[in-house]
């Protein structure tokens, strides 16, 4: 892990390393990623199945790709009860939450004119969810319940099964949260099926769902084809700390992000020079007794930093500076500091909320802007899976009233025929 302190000569640069973070290098694998997605886009399920066996060592045919009914009560059967409720408690909710951003049509009226704005859910959405180095049936459920709550009339899931299985958790999130088609479909392959159909994987409206470096090159890839959630970079989290925190609660906080993979970024800022070495001490001494200790110990030595500022203002300046994925108030006023708060996925307030509860049944969404997106986007909801569509209703007399106008706003751009097209509704006595 890298301390500093701001009177450090290198402070000012290791800030500005992790604002300007996000350097992810897609171009390194751009070809393979654009054979893959031609190969599916002109070969369908022969490339699917190819592809499918060779990265994940399944022996499927295309009839092996749609998990059925009968694999799903399975899953149910080899997950103990405690983790079914657990999941139910996590859905419940991601629902509740997820129902207060549903949006409305509207329209007004005004002068014979009438304008208002449609909304309607995506037709298909597709879902991509890991499974390769852990079983997220957390992402399931974030991804694919916003999607129900907005009404989308079909949502498609595709995700890796290693040697063949699906996590059982997965299937009974997927279940739960009202999945209509589960593929056993990971990698670029998955997405490039999902933005171009296949005869089985159906093409969807948007991608959305982490995934691993071929996973997010293969999205960006698509965009325009299919519309998609955002290119995730690493999982990250950035804790605002001051002399009221506690450096065991802190350092767990650190490590749960840690674990996610060796890219992660953490981040400890505080005006508290004691507790920045205490961190570090407790950092060591947890790391120890958890299981993924190697991808912990990979992700702290390159991406951990323990930061000390002049104060809170300070702390507070930096963390909209880096904007980050999840962003911890661990302060003795949160809901005071939590004002100046511009730049952030989520905001985890106070001592005993630690990010952990938004990753799993809080209820807001965990799929967050990353490296520094948090500038100008917003966690994954409702609103990503419906469409807005413009209304425009005008009487005879309303356009007679804006047609000199709408008239010199077309000539203006030299645009003729729209000024005709408005000019052959009214006489030219109206009209001037």
């Amino acid at each position: 892990m890298k301390t500093c302190n701001y009177k450090d000569a290198e402070f000012e640069s290791l800030a500005n390393r992790l604002i300007h973070r996000a350097d992810v290098d897609l171009e390194s694998r751009d070809e393979t990623v654009r054979e893959i997605l031609r190969n599916v886009r002109e070969k369908g399920d022969d490339a699917l199945v190819e592809y499918t066996n060779r990265f994940d060592q399944t022996a499927f045919g295309v009839d092996d790709l749609l998990v059925g009914r009968d694999e799903i009560e399975a899953a149910y059967k080899s997950v103990p009860q405690n983790e079914i409720e657990a999941l139910q408690l996590a859905a419940g909710n991601i629902k509740k939450f997820h129902q207060r951003q549903v949006q409305e049509s509207w329209e007004y009226s005004e002068g014979g004119v009438t304008l208002g704005q449609m909304v309607r859910p995506l037709a298909v959405a597709g879902i991509y969810v890991p499974g390769g180095k852990a079983s997220y049936p957390s992402s399931v459920l974030m991804n694919a319940i916003p999607a129900r709550v907005a009404g989308v009339e079909r949502i498609v899931m595709c995700s890796p099964a290693p040697g063949g299985e699906m996590s059982p958790h997965v299937l009974v999130a997927a279940d739960l949260a009202g999945l209509d088609m589960i593929f056993k479909v990971g990698g670029a392959q998955a997405v490039g099926a999902m933005a171009y159909g296949t005869g089985t994987v159906p093409r969807v409206d948007k991608i959305v769902g982490p995934g691993n470096i071929y996973v997010a090159l293969a999205k960006r890839l698509v965009f325009g084809v299919v519309d998609i959630d955002m290119i995730a970079g690493p999982s990250e989290i950035l804790i605002v700390a001051d002399s009221s925190a506690r450096a065991d609660f802190v350092a767990a906080d650190i490590l749960s992000q840690a674990e996610h993979d060796e890219q992660a970024v953490t981040v400890l800022v505080t005006p508290d020079e004691e507790l920045a070495e205490a961190v570090a001490l407790e950092l060591e001494a947890q790391k120890k007794k958890l299981k993924r200790q190697s991808i912990m110990e990979t992700s702290l030595a390159d991406h951990c930093y323990l930061l000390v500022v002049a104060g809170l203002e300070e702390a507070v300046d930096l963390a909209n500076r880096i904007a980050p994925e999840h962003l911890e108030l661990a302060v003795a006023e949160p809901e005071q500091w939590v004002k100046k708060i511009r730049n952030a996925g989520a905001v985890f307030l106070g001592h005993f909320t630690p990010e952990a509860v938004g990753d799993y049944l809080a209820g807001p969404n965990h799929v967050l802007p990353t490296s520094g997106t948090a500038r100008f986007s917003s966690p994954l909801g409702v609103y990503d899976f419906i469409k807005r569509t413009s209304l425009i209703s005008y009487s005879p007399e309303a356009l007679e009233n804006v047609a000199s106008a709408c008239r010199t706003l077309a000539e203006m751009e030299s645009l003729d025929a729209h000024a005709n097209a408005v000019k052959i509704r009214v006489s030219v006595e109206n009209t001037g």
